[in-house]
Formats: structure tokens, C-alpha cells, sequence
């Protein structure tokens, strides 16, 4: 069995091809697309096979799919008019190639969610089901990382900023989702299923503020604002507007509870439980320790 992992050279489509290779799928079974051939070579390195897949470019994307038996969509990355299409074109390859399974990177929650980010998933959900491809849809909670990453802002300030109120949220690392899609693409029987991945524990940005007080030692706190202002604030940090308005809106939806994730399918996907908010602040923590900064 030959497995196509497209967006390879992005960060979760990476960790999924070494999740893999942790599983033992020899390296020639493996398959890693993506556009940047820099990391192309990276994962070659590897001993992966590599492919150049342009989603835009459907007859990268039909050559991508020789040979191979499941595929694994990480959905794009540049939400609005391009990733619809750009989604369709894997998908109407999959079918031309007769895959046995095409499992895709959704949204926790997709067919439920009004949030902006959620429509491009929704979309896509649409057409994967109409399209007579076997399915596996993957829907990803929130990453942790979006947090964690930004530990040095929340540190300068003394604050973490939102808009999502007392919300909570199954927040997962990018690592355990990553493990959790090689784990759904290894197992048999697989088509038709839906995957709710989210962490096992929910989690408000009040909780976030705790930890990161004591993984630091340093008093930071929760500052809600309204969407609007929280808005303009990402854009006074740098944030593209649109983008901006985006991750407000995606706060909006925490605090309506659309990123809480029922069940316990990330665990049971990993075989154990996974990262906790805890955990996962206190490895960024120690990173930026380490870097002096």
C-alpha cells in the first residue's frame, strides 16, 4: 500500500509523513508532495518518495496520484476563493485514480460550524461526498500551537488577548493530530468515517493565562475585548485585516462553544491520551528559556 501525502512541505503534512515512518511503513510506501522543493529535498532526505504538487496545478496533482492507494489532503492555505478549487482538483484526481481512500483535513464540528474559517471546509465536505470517493474526514479541533506560539507576545504584554470570553476549546497539538492521521490512514475499514479530533481536555484562554503564569512565573492575564477591537488590535500587530477579522470571528465561534469537541477520537486514534495545555506551554516555555529571549 502506497500512501500520497499532499501538502508535505507544510508543518502538519510533514509530521504526518514522520508519524508514518515512526509506524514503520517503509519509506518507499511513502509518498510526500508539496510545492516547496527545498523541503521536497528535506523530506527525500528521509527516505520518502517526493512529488512536486501545486493544488492549483491540476496535472501536478493528477502525477502526484500515480501509484497510489490513499491520500491524505491537508487542506490549504489560503482560505477564500482559491481553496475550494484547489481542494476539487485533489479530489476529482483521487476518483480519476481510483484511491481506496481519501482522507481530509477538516474543521471540528464542520457541518454544525458558522464560523468564517469553517466554509471552505464545509465546501469541500460537500464535494468529497458527492464525488464516489471513499472518505475519511479528519476534522481537526484548534491547534495549541496557536497559542503556545505566541508565548513571547503574551509575556511583553502580560496579556493574552481574545475575543472568546469564558468559551472553551479542544485544542490539540499539531504532533498528536498529525500521529492521529497516519494512525485513521493505517487502519482498515475507514471509508465513510468521521473523526472528531480534539484534545481531551477543554480549555479558555483564562486557562491558558494560568498556565502560562506558572510555566513562567510570570503574571499573565486574560484581557477580553470585543471582536471588533480584538480585530483591529491583530491588524496593529501585523495581521493582514482579512486574516484578522478571520481569527476574531474564529474567537466569536470559541465562545459559542464551536470548537468543542465531543467524544474522545483523538485519544482513541493515539492509543493514549493526548497533550495536554499544561504540557504543551511548558515545552514552549522551555524553548524560549533556551533561545535567551
Amino acid at each position: 500500500m502506497t500512501i500520497l501525502i499532499t501538502g508535505a512541505t507544510g508543518q502538519l503534512g510533514r509530521l504526518v509523513v514522520e508519524s508514518l515512518l515512526e509506524r514503520n511503513v517503509p519509506a518507499g510506501k511513502i509518498v510526500a508532495a508539496g510545492r516547496n522543493a527545498a523541503k521536497l529535498e528535506e523530506l527525500a532526505g528521509l527516505g520518502v518518495r517526493t512529488r512536486t504538487l501545486d493544488y492549483s496545478d491540476p496535472v501536478s496533482v493528477r502525477e502526484a496520484m500515480t501509484g497510489v492507494d490513499k491520500v491524505l489532503l491537508v487542506s490549504g492555505n489560503e482560505p477564500g476563493s482559491q481553496r475550494v478549487p484547489q481542494h476539487l482538483n485533489v479530489i476529482e484526481a483521487a476518483k480519476d485514480a481510483g484511491v481506496e481512500l481519501l482522507a481530509y483535513t477538516s474543521i471540528a464540528n464542520a457541518d454544525t460550524s458558522t464560523m468564517a474559517l469553517a466554509a471552505d471546509h464545509q465546501a469541500t465536505e460537500k464535494a468529497l461526498r458527492g464525488s464516489g470517493v471513499p472518505f475519511a474526514m479528519l476534522r481537526n479541533g484548534w491547534y495549541l500551537e496557536n497559542y503556545t506560539d505566541q508565548l513571547g507576545g503574551y509575556l511583553q504584554h502580560g496579556s493574552v488577548f481574545g475575543s472568546a470570553a469564558a468559551g472553551r476549546v479542544s485544542a490539540a497539538t499539531r504532533a498528536d493530530l498529525a500521529e492521529a492521521a497516519a494512525a485513521i490512514l493505517l487502519a482498515e475499514d475507514q471509508a465513510g468515517t468521521v473523526h472528531e479530533l480534539g484534545g481531551d481536555e477543554a480549555i479558555s484562554l483564562e486557562d491558558l493565562a494560568r498556565e502560562v503564569s506558572a510555566a513562567t512565573g510570570q503574571s499573565v492575564t486574560y484581557q477580553d475585548l470585543p471582536e471588533a477591537d480584538f480585530a483591529r488590535l491583530l491588524v496593529g500587530a501585523g495581521v493582514p485585516e482579512p486574516f484578522a477579522r478571520i481569527l476574531a470571528d474564529s474567537d466569536r465561534g470559541i465562545s459559542r462553544g464551536e470548537l468543542l469537541v465531543p467524544g474522545n477520537d483523538l485519544a482513541t486514534a493515539l492509543g493514549r491520551p493526548a497533550t495536554t495545555l499544561g504540557e504543551a506551554v511548558r515545552a514552549a516555555a522551555g524553548e524560549f528559556a533556551a533561545k535567551g529571549a
